[in-house]
Parts: C-alpha cells; structure tokens; sequence
C-alpha cells in the first residue's frame, strides 16, 4: 500500500510530524536511523531541519530520502 506524505513539520529531537495523503497524522523518530548511512549526513539539527516533501515522501539535500511505507509503518499516530 503506498501513501504519499503530503506534509512535514520538524520537531524537537529529531522528530518528524507527517501528514498522509489519506488525512492521518503520524509522528515519525529519525533517531535509529541517524546512527546508519546514509541518513549520518543529517545528524545535525541544522541539516536536518532542511527536509522538504518530494515525489511523495520526505527528503534532504543530498538526495537523501526515506520511503513512504517505512514513515508510514514505523511511525505513530497523533493523538489530537
């Protein structure tokens, strides 16, 4: 099942909030994959704060991205 994310917000702590192309919102933790490539590129706050969505999904310069499913899979929801 493909879900296009539709919008980020950067959070404390390497946090990611999303926005699915379904109307979900889930909370998404960069923190495991910061510790591997190529995701390391963008362990400083300061670069991380740089994603944008692209094609669907988030990415960083450097054309470092995450597909949707693992945002949508490995995410929670938020409760509002």
């Amino acid at each position: 099942m493909l879900i296009d994310v539709i919008s980020v917000c950067v959070r404390p702590e390497f946090q990611l909030d999303l926005v699915f192309k379904n109307g979900e919102q889930r909370r998404f933790d960069m923190r495991p994959l910061l510790l591997m490539k190529p995701w390391n590129r963008i362990a400083a706050p300061t670069l991380f704060e740089c994603v944008r969505v692209d094609y669907g999904t988030v990415v960083w310069p450097g054309e470092i991205d995450i597909s949707p499913e693992t945002l949508y899979d490995d995410s929670a929801p938020i409760i509002q």
